[in-house]
């Protein structure tokens, strides 16, 4: 037997960081993205050798244990380890499990698009399809949540693991832990279709540690730094004109809150630009772009680019003689998924 799964990636478009602890507790939080036809992969094949073996091919790193409990969390691979812990604590008291997990991602590490959560979720679905463990959507995204926050004590906020899990375009609200809503949108085709042929991905080449941007973000928040919670508040609000926007096919709207949360995100932490970033946006901005900002929590990564469809192909040309590299995508509807072939 063999147990495959996968799940998708997802672009920020208004609202991200927001969804993170101590603001959504204390203000509510309010998130709009989309899930792409990008996704991180896991395998898992149960084995009778007594052994829990995890096998990173995109970081090429592997690990094995003998099939104890409880593994350690210091070490390679801290994700795979996490979520091991959590389902046999959870799911599996007084049992042994023996099997190699192979994973990868179509992204890197640290790229804005969520892939650290994406992939979480993606274990989490394959050990789901494999043990049989009642949990829906809602459950497995917190699970996702708790793990990487509470066990493994990563900086972070919420909307990852729950577009990774849902998948698709939806306005998501968060008041907390366990109080997230999923509001999945009802898109116009003709909406959906241009809004994907108006979108350039850009990757400057650079992935950044999120967690010290979140950090920041924390402590000003807990600070009461004017500034920081000035720049969430209106990241809130875009999110909420975005959804609007998005929903009646005004794309001057969505390209005016694309700015807007640009902007805004600048707000809550120094180091969510710098000059390399800047240079890009006004690079894309002289040669057919819109609007633009960084997916994800600043400093790197990937930046998104509307322009005029018509435009395209110039904006591409032009990124194309920059250090980084172009990737154009599609939406997609479908959250994590998991499948079992039988020998």
């Amino acid at each position: 037997m063999i147990v495959r799964s996968r799940a998708p990636l997802r672009l920020g478009l208004a609202g991200g960081g927001t969804d993170v602890s101590p603001y959504c507790d204390e203000y509510g939080g309010c998130v709009l993205n989309v899930t792409i036809d990008r996704y991180a992969y896991c395998t898992i094949e149960p084995s009778d050798d007594g052994r829990v073996t995890f096998e990173a091919k995109d970081r090429r790193e592997s690990v094995s244990f003998p099939a104890v409990p409880e593994l350690d969390l210091s070490g390679p691979l801290p994700l795979h380890r996490g979520l091991y812990n959590r389902i046999m604590r959870d799911f599996c008291p007084g049992r042994t499990l023996s099997f190699r997990m192979t994973t990868y991602s179509d992204a890197p590490a640290g790229c804005g698009l969520g892939s650290s959560s994406t992939m979480m979720v993606a274990m989490l679905r394959a050990y789901v399809e494999w043990l049989r463990l009642p949990l829906d959507e809602y459950d497995m995204a917190d699970l996702a949540c708790r793990v990487e926050r509470g066990d493994l004590h990563l900086s972070g906020g919420m909307q990852d693991q729950y577009a990774a899990t849902f998948g698709g375009l939806n306005f998501m609200e968060f008041g907390g832990p366990s109080q997230v809503v999923v509001n999945p949108l009802r898109v116009r085709k003709w909406i959906r279709n241009e809004l994907e042929n108006s979108l350039v991905l850009y990757y400057t080449g650079t992935s950044r540690d999120s967690a010290a941007i979140i950090d920041e973000q924390i402590r000003n928040t807990r600070q009461g730094n004017a500034r920081t919670l000035e720049g969430m508040h209106e990241l809130k609000r875009s999110a909420r004109e975005m959804k609007r926007a998005i929903l009646q096919g005004d794309f001057e709207g969505v390209t005016a809150c694309l700015n807007a949360g640009w902007e805004a995100k600048k707000k809550t932490s120094a180091v969510v630009s710098n000059p390399a970033l800047d240079a890009v946006y006004d690079l894309a901005m002289s040669h057919g772009g819109r609007a633009a900002k960084i997916s994800g929590a600043g400093g790197g990564g990937f930046m998104m680019v509307l322009c005029d469809p018509k435009q395209r192909c110039e904006l591409v040309d032009c990124l194309r003689t920059t250090s980084g590299s172009v990737m154009l995508t599609s939406f997609t509807e479908k959250g994590a998924q998991a499948w079992t072939l039988y020998h």
